[in-house]
């Protein structure tokens, strides 16, 4: 299904036109806490609101949930509201455990957006790195939850 749904927005992404695909970079949770808290990037947490309730959202996060109800369409176009229309704003997307985040990147980085950052290790870790949660970096209630 994860898969699916990133196939469509990515189509709908290219049907937007595009550029070629920016490289993807990757930041540890405490360098995106520390580059949100600078003002340096606009971090934006893409899972779910049952799961924004469940954790809570880090500090600073933007809630745009990656299956939005209005579908890649109304996923970019949030998106873009947050940056006012800037393609080239840095962005750092945090999912549970980075592979959302890592292919919502993608799928972003062939949309033209230029300064995409994943947060690989996501809320609650992966491989590459032990999580936002667990390395206790401030977590806020969910505001719309």
């Amino acid at each position: 299904m994860m898969r699916s749904l990133m196939m469509a927005m990515a189509a709908w992404l290219v049907m937007a036109g595009t550029a070629l695909a920016a490289e993807i970079k990757t930041i540890s949770a405490p360098d995106a806490l520390q580059a949100v808290k600078k003002g340096d990037v606009v971090l934006v947490d893409i899972r779910q609101p049952e799961e924004w309730k469940q954790t809570g959202v880090p500090e600073g996060a933007r809630l745009i949930p990656m299956r939005h109800p209005d579908g890649g369409a109304g996923f970019i176009r949030d998106l873009l509201a947050t940056t006012n229309g800037d393609r080239n704003a840095p962005i750092a997307l945090i999912c549970r455990t980075g592979n959302r985040s890592g292919a919502t990147a993608k799928a972003l980085s062939e949309a033209g957006f230029t300064r995409i950052l994943d947060v690989s290790e996501g809320m609650g870790g992966s491989g590459a790195g032990p999580g936002w949660i667990k390395r206790d970096l401030p977590v806020v209630r969910c505001p719309t939850c």
